[in-house]
This record gives C-alpha cells, sequence and structure tokens, in this order.
C-alpha cells in the first residue's frame, strides 16, 4: 500500500487517548474515521481530533472504500464480532488486549485473517519500550546463562478503591478482571522474552465482591471478575516462573521481572503506579556481585517520549502493523501471539476453578 494507511478507530475510551493521538502522529497513517454507538459522542470527538468522518454505524464505517483499516479500542466482549465484521470488509486490524474471550474465538479471527490475506496486529506495546527491548538482547546473549527462576510481580492500585465504579470490568463475562487487562501482556512477555509454557497452576480471587452502579444510584452491584491472580508456571525448557498479579493492592510495588541464572541475574522494574510504561529501570549482576542499574543504548530510545507513557510504545507498535501491510506478512505482535496469550487466560481459569495443574499445548496445535 502506497501513501498514507487511512485508518477509523472504533472506540472513544483508550482509543481516543491513545490511538487517535498515536495515528495522528504516525507519518504513514491518517484518522479518517471514528466510531462510537452515540453518534453524538462520535461526532464530538470526530470535532475534537478534527477527523472526517464520525460513525455510528459499524456497517457504513465497513463499507466505506475511504478506510483501509481499523483499529478497535473497546472492551474485550466486542472484539470477536467487530473484527470479524472488519476482517470481512478487508480491512486490516489492529486490535487492543486481550484478544478475545476465550482461544476459540480467538483461532477464528486468526484464521479468517489468513483466508482473506488481512494484516492483523495486537497492542503487546511493552515488546517497544527500550528497556524491555534491552532485556530481551541481554537474555538472547546469555547474560544470566541457564535460567533457575522467573518471578514476576505486578502488583498495582488502580481497582483497590471498593468505591471505583461497577462496568463491564467488573465482569468476567465481559472480559473484565485484571488477567485480560495485566495477565494478557504478562502471557505474551513470557512467550517473548522466556519461551512456551509446559506446566501451569493459577488461583484467581476476588478481594472486592461489590462496587457501585451510578447508573443505578449508587446500588451495589456484585463483582465476578478477578483483581487477583497467583501463578506458577514450568516454561518449556524446565525454568519455573511465579506471577503475581493483582490490580487491588494499595503500596502496591508497580511492575517487576526478575530472571535468576546460573551466570546472572536481570531485574527490570518499575514502581509507577501513574503510568504504566514510565519509570522501568533494568538491573544486572554477575559473578556473585550486587545489581547495578545497566545503561540502555540510544539506539533503543524512543524518538521521543509523551506525557503518557502508552503513547511512544504504541506508535512502535504503529510501525509494525505498517511494515506489515506493505509487504503484505503480518509482524509480532500479531493475531497469532494474540491467541497464544488467550489460551493462557482460558487454561488460567481453568486451573483455578479445578484447582488442578494443567498442561498447554503448544501454539502449532491449537492453531491447527
Amino acid at each position: 500500500m502506497n501513501g498514507d494507511i487511512k485508518v477509523a478507530v472504533i472506540g472513544t475510551g483508550f482509543g481516543q487517548k491513545v490511538h487517535i493521538p498515536g495515528f495522528q502522529i504516525h507519518h504513514r497513517t491518517k484518522v479518517q474515521g471514528v466510531y462510537h454507538r452515540d453518534a453524538a459522542k462520535a461526532k464530538a470527538v470526530a470535532n475534537e481530533f478534527n477527523i472526517a468522518q464520525a460513525y455510528s454505524s459499524l456497517e457504513d464505517l465497513f463499507n466505506s472504500p475511504e478506510i483501509d483499516a481499523v483499529s478497535i479500542a473497546t472492551p474485550p466482549f466486542l472484539h470477536a464480532e467487530m473484527a470479524q465484521q472488519a476482517i470481512a470488509a478487508g480491512k486490516h486490524v489492529l486490535l487492543e488486549k486481550p484478544m478475545t474471550l476465550n482461544v476459540s474465538e480467538a483461532t477464528t479471527l486468526y484464521h479468517l485473517a489468513q483466508e482473506k490475506g488481512i494484516v492483523a496486529a495486537m497492542d503487546f506495546e511493552y515488546r517497544g519500550v527500550p528497556t524491555w527491548m534491552r532485556l530481551a538482547e541481554l537474555l538472547e546473549d546469555g547474560y544470566v546463562g541457564q535460567k533457575r527462576l522467573i518471578k514476576i510481580d505486578w502488583l498495582m492500585a488502580s481497582r483497590a478503591n471498593p468505591e471505583r465504579v461497577w462496568d463491564w470490568y467488573a465482569q468476567k463475562d465481559k472480559g473484565g478482571g485484571a488477567l485480560g487487562a495485566l495477565g494478557s501482556h504478562t502471557f505474551d512477555y513470557i512467550a517473548w522474552l522466556f519461551g512456551p509454557v509446559q506446566r501451569m497452576f493459577a488461583q484467581l480471587h476476588t478481594s472486592i465482591s461489590q462496587r457501585p452502579d451510578p447508573s443505578e444510584g449508587g446500588h451495589l452491584k456484585p463483582v465476578d471478575a478477578d483483581d487477583t491472580a497467583l501463578l506458577t508456571l514450568e516454561l518449556a525448557d524446565g525454568t519455573p516462573c511465579q506471577v503475581s498479579i493483582s490490580s487491588a493492592t494499595y503500596g502496591g510495588r508497580g511492575h517487576w521481572v526478575e530472571v535468576y541464572g546460573d551466570a546472572g541475574t536481570l531485574i527490570l522494574g518499575s514502581s509507577n503506579q501513574q503510568d504504566y510504561v514510565h519509570g522501568f529501570r533494568l538491573l544486572g549482576a554477575q559473578g556473585g556481585n550486587s545489581p547495578v542499574e545497566l545503561e540502555i543504548p540510544h539506539r533503543l530510545a524512543f524518538p521521543r517520549s509523551y506525557p503518557d507513557g502508552r503513547l511512544a510504545p504504541f506508535l512502535r507498535t504503529i510501525d509494525r502493523w505498517v511494515q506489515g501491510i506493505d509487504s503484505g506478512v503480518a509482524i509480532a505482535p500479531s493475531f497469532r501471539e494474540g491467541v497464544y496469550s488467550q489460551l493462557l487466560m482460558d487454561l488460567t481459569h481453568e486451573s483455578s476453578q479445578q484447582q488442578t495443574w494443567l498442561d498447554v499445548p503448544t501454539l502449532e496445535t491449537v492453531l491447527r
């Protein structure tokens, strides 16, 4: 595809905060349209961002010859149907995580995109953060040697206040919960940095069982989506991996990944509770020495940073999506990576319900 790629953004929450600004900044994309089911809301967002078309009909959007591609930044329960319609209309797709509500829906989307020649991407933005990219390089170079233990803590306070309102995030059947919001990223970067998982055991918890619904005068409604997930994984190479995720931890330590091996240690982490990207540091140690902060090569640095830390890595996601559209071949993170993350989320729910270890099939088996 030559010239600008004309994109329509579906969703005006995260889509308005990150997707629209990102596509307007990127040199190869133009935001041609925005969708919201409420026509007045769609028009207001279009006017605010100087977008040519405001859509309140998905059929009109997908049938428009003015739209080459769509980004879908809606709640997870809407992803499968919206993405399926976009693919059927021949539009390239960038999809927010988690991919869908279950791995069956995810694999269906993957195969539809393959059949239609659609380039589909997932917004797993940690793959584009400089400190994370450097961690990947050092692991590839054998900095830690033979891995002995991986420990991941992602302990946030975003849902710790029980007065935070009841909405789709509180509902398991809508794709809500910390596992979908944070675990989807975690499963993707585990596969990226360390390889596939062969066995897992999980426990999901809902610490805050009720939240007020402002549409019903603050009436308390039940919450059945998880806010805490505890997992023990065994990777395909035998390495044990402990994962603790929570969105309900006041004063939580933030987001940390610790890798211990027979030759060294790498620790990546951020205590920033306000921004999921800004604040990461990478520490390393070899030969039994204490960890020290490692320099991140300038070649990995963002060309520019923004007040919202999510914007710079999202631009790198757009880069890979555009490269894939130009070449006709999807570049990771694609729907393939989305399927694997969704598989591990499904197995997390199953393991927690059954209170048992589960074997993890290979991605090739799932996609067969």
